[in-house]
């Protein structure tokens, strides 16, 4: 008999996907069986599944610990090496990847401080990203352990490309995942950028268009009218909106760059990256849509990626007790050495926006 305690967590869910956490390798029909047999009962009460479960609910699983375990169930005396060898990677990240900054951090929610060159979340299962960073955080920290582990992981909820810095939200509980995740799908998270681009560019304008993706050479192209995609490509055309906003020209010895506002409204693979260059603005380091000229000229002058950084997060207002303290908050990060290296005079009024 095994006794599974429903922690705050888990509270708010249905009894039937609690069950899949925890034991993934068992197929639906196989916990339904369970449950009609009442193997499985909640507060010692047969339970069909659908019920939602609250805080310090009893769910009772009358099956052997072979079976549980065979399951994906975790038992209590798994060796200290089992449990090791489940964190690795976690503890390997979090010793191993530098520069990430925690800009805010409550019961269910962190908010970090990505920088250049660090993945999101891994793409290929050997690499190590901020999702894993942030894992290993909780585990250091000791929010989490390998057995919480086990049945729920954290995650980051929004995304950045691997050489573009700045704001990534992650959801240390399941109630803060479910939160991020709904606020980012229904955009009322608005998110800005700071970008760097050569030459004077004024701009104070928001763009529409339709972007289309090459998956050969993970490369985007934009149109701005969706007749104006070719027929075989529509199929897939993402709509994509964003605003622009030039904040100040600064001189520099490679001649004058310009700091852009960006919001997104849409997030789109490389969408900033691309409607600059549509628009003939490329931003300073971008080696896949940016000006081959350019990049060498501000190479010597320590650029080595593409000048994008997400800097500022803004929460709309919220009636959850729970995420009270995000309710129309602002979040903001500092820029990266890099744009410090060429933003000389600094931009009035950047001080009080990036603090």
């Amino acid at each position: 008999m095994i006794v599974l305690k429903v922690e705050q967590d888990d509270a708010g869910q249905r009894l039937d996907k609690f069950l899949k956490r925890r034991l993934k390798e068992a197929q639906g029909s196989f916990l339904y069986k369970m449950l009609r047999k009442k193997n499985i009962v909640l507060n010692g009460k047969k339970a069909s599944g659908s019920e939602l479960l609250a805080e310090n609910d009893e769910v009772t699983l009358y099956l052997a610990d072979e079976t549980y375990a065979k399951f994906g169930g975790v038992l209590e005396t798994e060796t200290a090496e089992q449990t090791s060898a489940e964190t690795a990677q976690y503890q390997k990240a979090y010793k191993t990847i530098n520069g990430i900054d925690i800009i805010f951090e409550n019961a269910d929610v962190l908010v970090l401080n990505k920088p250049s060159g660090v993945l999101s979340q891994k793409a290929q299962a050997d690499d190590l990203s901020a999702n894993e960073w942030m894992i290993g955080y909780l585990l250091e920290t000791g929010f989490l352990s390998a057995k919480t582990l086990r049945t729920f992981k954290p995650s980051v909820c929004n995304r950045l490309d691997r050489n573009t810095s700045g704001l990534l939200v992650c959801g240390k509980t399941l109630a803060g995942s479910r939160y991020l995740s709904g606020i980012v799908k229904d955009k009322s998270l608005e998110k800005y950028y700071y970008t760097l681009v050569a030459g004077q560019v004024w701009l104070d304008t928001r763009l529409s268009g339709w972007l289309c993706k090459n998956e050969k050479t993970n490369k985007v192209s934009v149109y701005q009218k969706e007749a104006d995609i070719p027929k075989p490509l529509r199929k897939n055309a993402a709509y994509i909106d964003t605003a622009f906003r030039t904040v100040e020209t600064i001189h520099t010895k490679n001649g004058e760059v310009t700091l852009l506002e960006v919001q997104l409204f849409t997030g789109k693979t490389h969408q900033i990256r691309a409607q600059l260059c549509t628009m003939g603005a490329p931003i300073i380091g971008d080696r896949k849509y940016g000006s081959v000229r350019v990049n060498e000229a501000f190479y010597d002058m320590g650029v080595r990626n593409q000048l994008l950084h997400a800097y500022k997060l803004v929460f709309q207002k919220n009636d959850d007790a729970r995420f009270a303290d995000l309710s129309e908050r602002t979040l903001t990060c500092k820029l990266p050495k890099q744009f410090e290296q060429l933003m000389t005079p600094r931009p009035s009024g950047r001080n009080e926006v990036c603090k």
